[in-house]
């Protein structure tokens, strides 16, 4: 997914080696076995990489977990942040967008659900939006933070849902990269790719967001340089707390 042309121009072009990413995987994998519901997030606790098999938390337990009082540093966001989504796109019936917080507690809550690595997800929105949900990318298809695109979603029932709801926008996002990182996402070994398409590669995956492809070089170029964002930890520049669309 692309952004608005000064936002690229920040944030494209790093060629980064990439960073060895551990992810834990359970001994339990389906369709093995069935894990055993997860426990509830401790509050105030770092949401990180849930692995393989690895059963995910309920959007209320992980609302009851969030670290509240972050500051919202991006206040147009506040209506979207305060539009909680709803269930209409069957494809993808975990994504609700049940929540409603600053950006950042927006962001931890939708980590937290999706066993996705928070401060990896807070790099990505930066490279995505600028953490901005007034974001318009890709020739007027792509919108909010994390630049949900029309044309991948065509009649789903995921708009406006997707542009009018911060929550609902990241949760759509993650609930397609879990699908990916879980193995259902086989199509991909049957179209251009740089590698064999396969479950547990939580990069390939982010670098399938943009692209649609595995490991092409488009998708190689957005992960490393969503993982520059990463090792910068661009959301604690001073530079980018202060930025204003």
């Amino acid at each position: 997914m692309q952004m608005t042309a000064p936002l690229r121009a920040l944030t494209r072009g790093r060629n980064l080696a990439l960073l060895s990413v551990a992810l834990f995987v359970t001994q339990c994998a389906p369709p093995a076995c069935t894990p055993a519901p997860a426990p509830a997030p401790a509050p105030s606790g770092y949401f990180g990489w849930i692995g393989l098999g690895g059963a995910l938390p309920s959007g209320d337990q992980c609302a009851a977990a969030v670290r509240r009082g972050q500051p919202e540093i991006r206040p147009n966001n506040t209506p979207y942040n305060n539009t909680r989504g709803w269930s209409s796109a069957p494809l993808w019936p975990r994504a609700d967008g049940n929540f409603t917080g600053t950006t950042d507690e927006i962001i931890q809550w939708a980590a937290c659900k999706w066993g996705f690595d928070e401060n990896t997800l807070r790099a990505q929105a930066a490279k995505e939006s600028y953490w901005s949900m007034l974001s318009v990318g890709d020739n007027g298809e792509s919108f909010g933070i994390m630049q949900v695109r029309t044309t991948t979603f065509p009649n789903s029932g995921v708009f406006p849902n997707a542009r009018n709801s911060t929550a609902y926008n990241i949760d759509l996002y993650l609930n397609t990269w879990r699908d990916c990182f879980d193995g259902k996402d086989t199509w991909l070994n049957t179209v251009e790719r740089g590698r064999q398409y396969g479950a547990g590669d939580a990069w390939g995956c982010i670098g399938k967001w943009f692209s649609g492809r595995w490991y092409t070089q488009p998708s190689v170029d957005y992960i490393n340089a969503v993982q520059d964002y990463l090792n910068r930890q661009i959301w604690t520049d001073g530079g980018f707390i202060g930025w204003r669309p």
